[in-house]
């Protein structure tokens, strides 16, 4: 019983922690200051050598609350929008696919990694796909883990701050959170149904089920209507915390340690693909007149939720950037065992 409180003690100063760092980012003025906040001050513990243990549940109830509060943008309009960009939102999927295979050749010659190794790491699919590929095929997932959690991270903290600078500046960037329309039934309802969505999604077995159920169960809720609202701050801020720290405890000392060398291999790689995608991504505005930060947001390899959000901050198209993710998620994780096992035969 006592080891228990003791565990429960620790979290609890995890998150205050937390907190605090995410208020100090809200009064700078960072974008999504309480996912921010949250992330650096767990990323810091974790490699002091403190163990952070956080309960699993965690990243599941950050994922519903704010998927829930995304798809409240798919309204009839929003929806007409995006079919309209079907075709473009494939060719961005199969070019980011593309753009991983060149980053992980790269990979294999910064790092002397094996192709597999490589393609698992520089693809963007997520750490727990990706690792359980690495176990499948006989490879190490530390080095898999490491890039895609690496990935996920350089996203959260350089593409809102740069998007949102290169927008007006980063004062007040957080005001389009706070001032969501929402009511309590409304709220009730929104969560009720991000709930029942999410669980229906993992009774079916889906990817992501937590984010994607909850999702669409808003997105349908508001297309035909229903009396759903945005949660109050509060749930939209504490979520963020949750997937901050959730994150942060992902990079523990002792899986930064095990990658010795291939860190800076890893950095470049990451930077390198994100490069890529911005490029991809100011190809696609110029062709169809979409905004740049809209095009950014869509074209991030990865991060959906963070990239969702700050759509929310720039009163950007948000069912559009979340719909190039989805089509992305759509293709590139069911093709992903195929793919893997083509590079491996390949290498053989």
């Amino acid at each position: 019983m006592q080891l228990s409180a003791d565990r429960v003690a620790r979290q609890a100063l995890v998150y205050a922690g937390a907190i605090g760092c995410g208020w100090i980012g809200s009064l700078i003025n960072l974008p999504l200051p309480w996912m921010i906040g949250a992330l650096v001050f767990a990323t810091g513990l974790s490699l002091s050598g403190v163990v952070v243990r956080v309960p699993q549940i965690t990243r599941p109830v950050g994922q519903i609350v704010i998927a829930g509060s995304v798809g409240l943008a798919f309204t009839a309009a929003a929806l007409e929008s995006v079919v309209q960009m079907f075709i473009p939102m494939v060719l961005a999927a199969l070019a980011t696919l593309i753009a991983g295979f060149f980053v992980a050749w790269v990979l294999t010659r910064l790092a002397g990694v094996d192709a597999v190794t490589a393609s698992l790491a520089s693809i963007p699919m997520g750490p727990v796909e990706s690792a359980n590929l690495a176990r499948h095929y006989g490879v190490s997932p530390g080095p898999v883990i490491f890039t895609q959690t690496l990935r996920i991270m350089a996203l959260i903290l350089l593409i809102p701050p740069v998007v949102l600078y290169f927008n007006g500046g980063l004062g007040g960037a957080d005001n389009a959170l706070r001032s969501l329309h929402w009511t309590a039934p409304g709220a009730t309802l929104l969560i009720a149904l991000a709930v029942a969505g999410a669980y229906l999604m993992k009774l079916v077995r889906l990817s992501n089920p937590f984010f994607l159920g909850p999702l669409a169960a808003s997105a349908v809720a508001s297309a035909v209507g229903l009396p759903v609202t945005s949660v109050p701050y509060w749930m939209l801020a504490g979520a963020q915390v949750l997937l901050g720290v959730w994150l942060g405890a992902a990079m523990d000392r002792t899986l930064f340690q095990r990658a010795g060398g291939f860190v800076a291999a890893a950095v470049a790689s990451t930077l390198l693909m994100i490069a890529l995608c911005v490029a991809m991504a100011l190809a696609m505005a110029a062709a169809t007149g979409f905004s740049w930060s809209t095009m950014v947001l869509a074209f991030a390899p990865g991060s959906v939720t963070e990239m969702a959000l700050t759509a929310k901050l720039l009163h950007a198209d948000i069912a559009l950037v979340t719909a190039f993710h989805l089509v992305r998620i759509f293709i590139i994780l069911p093709t992903a065992p195929l793919f893997t096992r083509w590079v491996a035969l390949l290498v053989k």
